[in-house]
């Protein structure tokens, strides 16, 4: 595969676009093997942050505020996911990307999963169930760990799970082999423009497979469902709460999952996974472990073992007898309904972030209705949203910054229940991302 792709490059006028994590991955895979001139375009300078690159004399560097002018020069531009071009005409610009290169020369291999929430804990389990059962597996993508850091480990047997987000997915043409969309909510309007626009780089993952692929889907997802129609030929696994006895459908009965009237997973089992969410996302791996053939005893230990992931309903600890958990990677209005209605005792609720003009009407009522006595908003949507507080018997507090909203917490949560972080909107205002935010407030919580 390594030397495919690098026959892709070979002969082109070619440019890295955005030099992030992913970004300087492509650039270390290129050089690894080869010496061919390039292009890095960038908003910033990468000699900034770089400096080494100058001693690159095959390397020309593009950025600055005009950066992404001229990208049709370029015989193939590899981009990173980061970088929006909704605002500039893309029509005649050859794009690729570490995934499609993967999905292009590996694709039977590949493990897709996608969601608004939930993919980095399905993945995560996914990888977890599979390397119990003692197979060659590789977690990447989304969740942290850029596809060309690990391509030497990729043999001809490897199982690849890849956790592929939207800005992934929006240029692809080609889709894995088994892929998974647990959810689609209203999300990064910022840099989709539009929810259609969102949810159809989505469905890329399921776009261009064949007969002889798998899709899994949330069958009682409505707006889900809608897009599933008869355009995809892939084998299609649903997933539902509501029990069914139709077949490919793994569904719920009495706390119990069923795939195909077959008792796959007793969810009165002790794990360590919380909440009705998680419910879907072990159902999701469930039915990827079976199309796979797994060992189903192996997978049920390993769901069962599984502590989930930092930022993620995760217990921060217990202080002066207030409860704290951390759940920063709730940034839609829906993981903060299902993290208060998991943990099931939260006096406070911290919230608020940037605006990226996401309905909040669901989430108004839901707090309006008095499920959480303190509400501390930050800004910007917490502002918003607090000013829409009617109920009297809940108490809103603005205030500016994490640390002020953290030392309020402790003076009005009552001791034996808990305090949540759970944002509902992007950290993106005032922390690089959702783990500064978590690590910062999990920072804060043990300060006297």
């Amino acid at each position: 595969m390594i030397n495919q792709i690098l026959n892709e490059f070979n002969n082109k006028n070619l440019a890295i676009l955005g030099f992030g994590m992913e970004g300087l991955a492509t650039y270390h895979f290129i050089r690894k093997y080869s010496n061919m001139p390039l292009t890095i375009i960038d908003q910033k300078n990468p000699l900034d942050k770089y400096p080494k690159l100058k001693e690159d004399d095959k390397v020309k560097i593009v950025y600055g505020e005009n950066y992404l002018d001229n990208l049709e020069q370029y015989d193939l531009v590899v981009k990173s996911p980061g970088v929006i071009t909704k605002d500039i005409d893309v029509k005649n610009i050859h794009f690729t990307s570490q995934l499609e290169l993967l999905l292009t020369y590996d694709r039977n291999n590949v493990i897709g999963i996608t969601a608004t929430k939930g993919k980095s804990t399905t993945s995560t389990l996914l990888y977890e169930a599979i390397k119990a059962c003692h197979k060659d597996v590789v977690l990447l993508g989304n969740v942290g760990k850029a596809i060309f850091d690990s391509i030497e480990k990729i043999k001809e047997d490897t199982i690849v799970v890849v956790e592929m987000s939207a800005l992934q997915l929006e240029f692809v043409d080609v889709s894995p082999h088994i892929a998974g969309i647990i959810n689609l909510y209203e999300d990064h309007l910022d840099h989709a423009g539009t929810v259609k626009h969102y949810h159809e780089n989505k469905l890329n993952i399921f776009k261009f497979q064949t007969k002889d692929d798998f899709m899994v889907y949330s069958a009682d997802i409505k707006p889900l469902c809608n897009y599933i129609d008869e355009r995809y030929q892939a084998k299609k696994y649903g997933v539902q709460f509501a029990y069914s006895l139709n077949n490919n459908v793994i569904s719920l009965k009495n706390n119990k999952i069923y795939l195909n009237n077959k008792l796959m997973y007793d969810t009165n089992e002790k794990r360590y996974l919380r909440g009705e969410h998680n419910i879907r996302n072990i159902m999701f791996v469930l039915v990827i472990c079976h199309l796979l053939q797994l060992d189903m005893d192996i997978v049920r230990k390993t769901i069962n073992h599984f502590k989930g992931l930092e930022h993620r309903l995760e217990y921060a600890g217990t202080y002066n007898g207030i409860i704290y958990y951390n759940d920063a990677i709730a940034t839609i209005p829906k993981a903060t309904i299902n993290a208060i209605e998991t943990l099931n005792k939260v006096d406070t609720l911290i919230f608020g972030g940037m605006d990226r003009g996401i309905d909040y009407h669901d989430l108004v009522d839901y707090l309006n209705s008095g499920v959480v006595r303190n509400l501390i908003c930050m800004p910007t949507t917490g502002y918003k949203i607090g000013d829409l507080i009617t109920n009297p018997k809940v108490n809103v507090y603005r205030l500016e910054t994490l640390k002020e909203a953290t030392l309020k917490a402790k003076q009005i949560t009552l001791k034996g229940s808990i305090c949540l972080l759970s944002p509902a909107a992007s950290s993106y205002e005032y922390f690089k991302n959702f783990e500064e935010k978590g690590r910062a407030f999990k920072k804060l919580i043990k300060e006297d």
